[in-house]
């Protein structure tokens, strides 16, 4: 595995989701029945999991014991408060709270408001009153957030022995998650839930046509142009086509397969003409064509609908909202579907990735405070425990614990997924370009590539006259 804790490695990787257009990791990672359902599956899952860590106290180091005692000395007393979404990892947190603050005697305040108002709330009190002490923050945020110094940087608490203990275990957490937490070469958040984007397909059309899920961008379509019509009813592919925004989402998934992006993430330079960009949206385009007829008006809901219905034989899209397709009571296919890491491209592995995480924003009046709640909340010791109260998998222990595969099958896949995610990390890109106006140039993208789906020009013209408006945006 790479296994590679990105702090200091790496400089670089709408508020849009990888699920949805308005918040990234908005769910945790699907499962056919959620680990929280069954108790003897979380605790041999637990057993494995404390095996696996070996001792929590080696060398003199601390364990989560020994460092409690050391936090409550020191903060015994002292009020945190929590800016965070309505989300299942906000009450995964809240349901270990009361541990915590017996732990370490930090008191625990909850401002728990919808997604949609989170920024605003949160801007507005960074510009006034200071009166949040951890942020919860959406990873497309990060660069407008980092650029206006909301945030601060988290790596000398990272590096402090004494704030984070071993039994944190950085180089668990999955780098690419962790490389969306980043601005500028430093840490600004540390995960807390997130999502890839992943290949479903129908497990039936495949052995009876004799087929393998595809490898490559170009296996993949293939497999869907042999499968559009094959069948009464049937298409070859559902993916996202819906003008605008939810169109260059579905694209972006893509993109990095066939080039470095949009965007030189260096110098923060547009480059929507570039021949690779260009090639990579004749690409999707041709995918389309592949798609229901009404695939112009998909976001991933329909996409989703689409291929649970049994109208594709196949299906890119979030791992956060694949947990309905093996649900029988939601899906026809749920019994005769499988699912792979997303296929290479020409420039390489890559995946789309999305998460939230949490931060401690710039003045704040308790940020060690803030900082012991955030590390015990995400630290390896307390893992399981988050995942069984409803929180999201950012670590490679728990994607690999044999007692959480058997509840959820689709977890190595989605593993695989995060690999090829890494692989960007690795060609020092992030899947969203960190640039503050990022939503208004994807809006661009998609609205002026749905207009080369429906014929109106070719994928060359969308980009020229993207690449166009988004100079005049950034003018």
């Amino acid at each position: 595995m790479k296994r590679k804790w990105y702090a200091g490695a790496l400089a670089w990787m709408l508020a849009l989701s990888v699920t949805a257009c308005s918040s990234g990791g908005s769910t945790p990672p699907p499962s056919t029945e959620a680990p929280t359902t069954n108790a003897p599956a979380v605790e041999e899952a637990k057993g494995e999991e404390e095996k696996d860590q070996g001792p929590a106290q080696e060398n003199g180091a601390l364990d989560l014991e020994g460092w409690g005692n050391q936090v409550k000395s020191q903060l015994d007393g002292t009020k945190i408060v929590v800016s965070m979404a309505s989300h299942p990892s906000t009450e995964a947190f809240q349901a270990m709270a009361a541990d915590f603050t017996d732990l370490t005697g930090i008191q625990v305040e909850w401002d728990v408001v919808e997604q949609t108002y989170l920024k605003n709330k949160q801007l507005l009190d960074f510009q006034g009153a200071h009166s949040y002490d951890v942020f919860m923050v959406d990873s497309f945020w990060n660069a407008e957030y980092g650029a206006k110094g909301v945030v601060a940087p988290l790596d000398s608490y990272l590096e402090d022995p004494q704030k984070t203990p071993d039994w944190y275990d950085k180089e668990d957490l999955i780098p690419a998650y962790c490389d969306l937490g980043r601005y500028q070469g430093q840490t600004i958040g540390i995960p807390i839930a997130g999502e890839t984007r992943f290949l479903g397909y129908r497990t039936d059309l495949f052995e009876q046509y004799g087929k393998e899920p595809p490898k490559t961008m170009e296996e993949f379509l293939e497999l869907a142009q042999f499968f559009n019509g094959k069948e009464d009813g049937l298409y070859g592919v559902a993916l996202r086509g819906q003008r605008g925004i939810h169109f260059a989402s579905g694209w972006l998934t893509t993109m990095y397969a066939f080039c470095d992006g949009m965007m030189d993430q260096k110098t923060l330079e547009p480059k929507i003409n570039d021949p690779g960009v260009v090639e990579s949206l004749e690409w999707y385009l041709d995918m389309l064509a592949c798609a229901p007829p009404d695939v112009s008006t998909y976001t991933h809901e329909e996409a989703l609908g689409a291929f649970m219905a049994g109208k594709t034989a196949m299906w890119l899209d979030a791992t956060a909202i694949a947990g309905a397709i093996t649900d029988p009571q939601q899906s026809k296919i749920y019994d005769k579907v499988a699912f792979a890491a997303p296929p290479d491209g020409p420039a390489g592995e890559s995946a789309a990735l999305a998460d939230w995480n949490i931060s401690i924003p710039k003045g704040a009046k308790n940020p060690d405070a803030a900082w012991a709640f955030m590390m015990y909340m995400t630290s390896r010791e307390k893992s399981l425990d988050y995942v069984k109260n409803g929180g999201a998998a950012t670590r490679y222990s728990v994607y690999e614990n044999e007692g959480l595969v058997k509840e959820n099958p689709s977890y190595p896949a989605q593993l695989a997924a995060l690999e090829k995610a890494n692989g960007l990390v690795e060609r020092g890109l992030q899947w969203t370009p960190p640039h503050e106006q990022i939503n208004q140039m994807l809006d661009i993208m998609g609205s002026y590539a749905s207009r080369a789906q429906a014929g109106e020009m070719t994928a060359q013209e969308a980009c020229e006259k993207a690449q166009k408006d988004v100079e005049d945006l950034l003018k």
